[in-house]
């Protein structure tokens, strides 16, 4: 595969920003893979050189992939001649991957010295990786308090011998009486440390030099959950890595249904004790919704479905049995085990249609009358309800369709000028032969500022 030498035409980068970080006005990644999947790479050719960013990007990794570096590099200097950082910082990726670190340092160089957080971070990277890391933790060193610069401070500085230094650094982030960041009071103590995650850091910088006991004293000392970002509690998985099952047991039973008891049930489901993992949730799971949901999707990964579904129908309602979150895995367990006339009995009393003032549990109801091959009736319902007529109420009703075989029904449930429906109308196009029109739905303009949507996002926190 090659690149067409077909100019690119101009570029907006505050265009190219926007459409790349909505995800609208644009073909996503996820649906430019599909077409890469699918034999549409002629297609994907064409719309990288109209100025579609996600399949320029996903061309140029195919093509860098091949071998054809030069190719995927000229397929993205369009792109990066407008200073488009997010473009970028793909080119410096590919030309480090490459072992080309110098011409990546040159075109990363010009972002990170007018204060783009990322681009100093990257150049820091690049930096460590061409064996100048003495150089790299020069430049972070005045930006511990930075949460994304700190974390590469710590990665740069690794094999330096420098760790002694850096985690004198970080841990003076932590002396008690330091001056809160955000209003410069020194009472605000340890909930306004910054780089908030200046524990974890502190401790991985000494599981490195192998010191792991003081790693471990330091996250114990800071109390239950220090430094967790993103659901990842860093004692938890320092004790998991470490292989200390007993403690990471006795930590867990501190916070039923929390992190390190799902951490401790993940390690041993990867050691085959599938036993000892459901008796990790076990304990908590009827009185914790998140423990509960946890236990049915580990029974369900092992075969055991009818168990999960038992699980989850035994929750009460005052233990979050009836929340949305549960009651959808339990409706997606009754279907996949074929038991969905049973889904239905579970729902009766709960919902009540046409007129059900909730209409999640309505939407629950249509999947399982779907299931049972109830398909009409679900739709009518779904229509019936006040909210019948809004875009995610379409967006169901075309699932329904689409998943009962009559896809064409399911396009015209979708209008193509409701920029919410774009997406999931080019789906069905797609999978109909009909990507010209895909096409043409999702690359329609983005609406006006006051009407568009929010940031998409596909990695939490959300």
């Amino acid at each position: 595969m090659s690149a067409s030498p077909r100019n690119t035409p101009a570029l907006d980068p505050a265009d190219l920003d926007r459409r790349t970080r909505l995800h609208a006005g644009c073909v996503p990644p996820d649906l430019v893979e599909y077409l890469l999947d699918h034999g549409h790479a002629d297609t994907v050719r064409e719309l990288a050189l109209d100025g579609e960013w996600f399949c320029a990007r996903a061309l140029a990794r195919t093509l860098a992939a091949d071998g054809q570096r030069e190719e995927a590099r000229d397929l993205l200097a369009p792109y990066v001649a407008t200073g488009w950082w997010t473009a970028v910082a793909e080119a410096a990726g590919l030309l480090g991957a490459w072992g080309r670190v110098e011409e990546a340092l040159d075109l990363v160089r010009p972002h990170a010295e007018a204060g783009e957080r990322s681009a100093l971070r990257e150049f820091a990277l690049l930096l460590a990786r061409a064996g100048r890391a003495g150089e790299a933790y020069e430049l972070l060193r005045p930006h511990v308090t930075d949460p994304l610069l700190a974390g590469a401070l710590v990665e740069v500085t690794a094999g330096l011998g420098r760790d002694d230094e850096v985690a004198d650094l970080l841990a003076a982030r932590l002396e008690p009486g330091l001056a809160c960041g955000r209003c410069g009071s020194p009472r605000c103590g340890a909930r306004y440390v910054e780089p908030h995650d200046a524990v974890a850091l502190t401790a991985a910088v000494r599981e490195r030099q192998g010191r792991a006991d003081e790693a471990v004293a330091l996250l114990r000392a800071h109390g239950p959950g220090a430094g967790t970002v993103n659901g990842r509690d860093p004692l938890a998985g320092l004790l998991a890595r470490l292989g200390r099952t007993a403690e990471l047991r006795a930590y867990a039973a501190q916070d039923p249904g929390g992190n390190a008891e799902r951490l401790l049930a993940e390690l041993l489901e990867e050691r085959g004790d599938v036993a000892g993992a459901v008796g990790v949730y076990l304990a908590s799971a009827a009185g914790s919704s998140y423990a509960a949901i946890r236990l049915a999707e580990l029974l369900a990964r092992h075969g055991r479905g009818d168990e999960a579904i038992d699980v989850l129908a035994a929750l009460p309602a005052a233990r979050g049995g009836h929340e949305d979150w549960v009651l959808d895995a339990l409706c997606a367990l009754y279907v996949a085990r074929g038991r969905a006339e049973e889904g239905l009995a579970r729902f009766a009393g709960i919902v009540d249609p046409p007129g059900c003032e909730e209409w999640d549990l309505l939407r629950m109801r249509a999947a399982l009358l779907a299931a049972c091959g109830r398909v009409d009736q679900a739709v009518a319902e779904l229509r019936a309800h006040p909210e019948g007529g809004s875009t995610y109420a379409a967006e169901v009703v075309a699932g329904l369709l689409a998943g009962a075989g009559r896809p064409e029904e399911a396009v015209a449930a979708l209008d193509p000028g409701a920029p919410d429906l774009r997406k999931p109308l080019a789906e069905l196009l797609m999978g109909l032969g009909r990507v010209g029109e895909a096409v043409a739905v999702l690359r329609q303009p983005l609406p006006t500022a006051q009407h568009a949507p929010t940031a998409y996002s596909d990695a939490p926190p959300w």
